[in-house]
């Protein structure tokens, strides 16, 4: 399958489990759309020409030709110098890899990775959340998240793997979409009654099983084993924690337990001020579990050789 092919089958796919509607993605798309046509100059020569078809500002083809063959992959959570050229030392080794491939984004993608925040909306609507309040909070989470990651030096593994020829690309909210929808209908089908049986679905998904083999695995953040779960929200997609004021609304909406791959201390402040369960799933292991989902889809379409590293472990389904 060429890199393109990939790269445009990953989108499809976390399309499909995204969170906002069709209406909603093509909105967005014709808005950027819209947008190219009116500029003029630089603004447009340099325009990311991938936000007129991907909704998804953290995944990207970083680096190679699009035609590009790809028969091995090398993919991880976080793949950055050293994975690169832990890639091209074992293509001196007779692996062949054809692409490294990233969960987290790295260059362009990086840099506007807090664009894919706003699918939050939407999360939080399911969970009744008016569009209106989870905009107005989310702007100002968006601007904090672009300020953090505004000084970062983004290009750096990218032009490593200019420098060796490596193609490289970042699948990030494709995979999480992934996840989220996963674990959401388990919860929703299950209806566990409290927080430990919460654990123990987790706990007997693959991915969280090797979690625990490596002391990441799910544990109660904020709640007590016996404490009722209540309504579960599965908070897992949307590029990085969302607004810290939102906890509060969740809990007046009838939330009683957030499952998340991880939490900030002002988030876990703010969420045991509210009283509303959390329970920490495993950063690691949940983007594990978004990629196998992702990659399970993908090599119905074409049999690749994947090297796993860096977190990442594959399990088929």
């Amino acid at each position: 399958m060429r890199l393109i092919d990939i790269y445009d089958f990953v989108i499809k796919k976390g399309i499909a489990k995204d969170p906002r509607t069709k209406k909603e993605i093509d909105e967005e798309l014709n808005k950027a759309r819209r947008e190219f046509r009116n500029l003029r100059g630089p603004d447009k020569k340099y325009y990311d020409k991938d936000r007129l078809e991907n909704p998804y500002a953290d995944t990207r083809i970083l680096y190679g030709n699009p035609d590009e063959d790809i028969k091995t992959m090398m993919i991880g959570v976080d793949m950055e110098v050293p994975e690169v050229l832990a890639a091209d030392r074992l293509n001196e080794r007779g692996e062949s890899i054809d692409l490294v491939m990233a969960h987290h984004p790295e260059g362009a993608a990086w840099a506007r990775f807090y664009d894919v925040m706003r699918l939050q909306v939407a999360m939080l609507r399911k969970f009744g959340i008016p569009p209106e309040i989870g905009k107005a909070l989310l702007e100002d989470r968006i601007g904090e998240v672009e300020r953090a990651v505004s000084p970062a030096n983004h290009m750096r593994a990218v032009d490593v793997a200019r420098l060796l020829d490596m193609p490289f690309m970042c699948v990030h909210t494709p995979a999480d979409n992934h996840v989220a929808d996963y674990l959401q209908k388990i919860f929703d089908r299950k209806r566990p009654e409290n927080l430990s049986r919460v654990l123990n679905i987790l706990k007997n998904i693959p991915e969280y099983q090797d979690g625990i083999k490596k002391n990441t695995g799910p544990r109660i953040l904020i709640g007590k084993p016996d404490k009722k779960a209540g309504r579960i929200f599965v908070d897992m997609t949307g590029g990085t924690e969302g607004p810290k004021k939102i906890f509060a609304r969740l809990s007046q909406a009838g939330v009683g337990t957030i499952v998340s791959m991880h939490l900030s201390e002002e988030h876990y402040k703010n969420a045991k001020d509210e009283h509303i369960n959390i329970i920490i799933a495993g950063h690691i292991a949940s983007d594990t579990l978004g990629i196998n989902l992702l990659l399970d889809e993908l090599q119905k379409q074409e049999k690749f050789r994947i090297i796993p590293c860096s977190g990442f472990v594959r399990v088929r389904r």
